[in-house]
């Protein structure tokens, strides 16, 4: 792949590992990209997806923040179209500041929550309208 004035450009050796064009990534790819504010700052990294389970959509990006090592670590669903790739930083960029993250919805590693339409609400909520 070359970048040519800010424009990706796929090559045939990106082509041959997948099939997908610049607007497109395969969601195993996706995960473990690194997440900044629009300051810049690292805030986590991506640790899955939640994908609409007749429409096929990606509704969450499941961020990991926070911990050490693992240890203390939380999950943060951020609505999809909150987060933008930036190029230069190889990463996602939400509008949202670390101070924001903390108050938002978020569970540990091992409490996984029932992704029912309250609880999907209940993030749409905190990221709108002042994050989207």
């Amino acid at each position: 792949m070359s970048s040519t004035e800010g424009q990706t450009i796929m090559g045939t050796d990106d082509l041959a590992g997948g099939g997908v064009g610049v607007d497109n990534i395969e969601a195993s790819r996706v995960s473990g990209t690194a997440v900044y504010n629009t300051e810049g700052d690292h805030l986590g990294h991506i640790h899955d997806l939640v994908l609409g389970k007749r429409d096929g959509k990606v509704k969450y990006a499941i961020m990991s923040f926070g911990g050490f090592l693992g240890i203390g670590e939380e999950y943060h669903p951020l609505p999809w179209e909150t987060l933008k790739y930036d190029e230069r930083q190889g990463g996602y960029v939400v509008g949202i500041t670390a101070d924001q993250l903390r108050e938002a919805p978020r569970y540990a590693a091992d409490a996984a929550p029932d992704w029912d339409p309250e609880y999907g609400r209940r993030i749409d909520d905190y990221y709108r309208p002042a994050y989207l």
